[in-house]
């Protein structure tokens, strides 16, 4: 699955769960500030027992681009360092 799409699944689960049980305890009158709190540790509950697989998969997604960004970070000082040697060996035949 696109990595974009991975997160953006996981996140529109994880706010509806929260939306969810927000909706229920507001019903419920409890005052809305203590509402908002109970909620979210309700849905971080939820979240972390239920969201099992969307959340292995975001966290592979966000790996793997982590890796991908540290490989082209290397990639660059070599070709930064080829383009110093043909810099150093024109320089080097225009001294001679």
């Amino acid at each position: 699955m696109n990595p974009g799409r991975t997160w953006l699944v996981y996140t529109l689960i994880r706010v509806s769960i929260f939306a969810g049980v927000l909706a229920i305890l507001l019903l419920l009158q409890i005052t809305p500030w203590l509402a908002a709190v109970i909620a979210a540790l309700i849905s971080l509950c939820i979240s972390i027992i239920v969201l099992r697989k969307p959340r292995d998969e975001a966290s592979r997604s966000l790996y793997a681009a982590r890796e991908n960004r540290g490989q082209a970070q290397s990639a660059k000082p070599a070709a930064v360092s080829e383009d110093e040697d043909v810099e150093d060996s024109a320089v080097d035949r225009t001294e001679r």
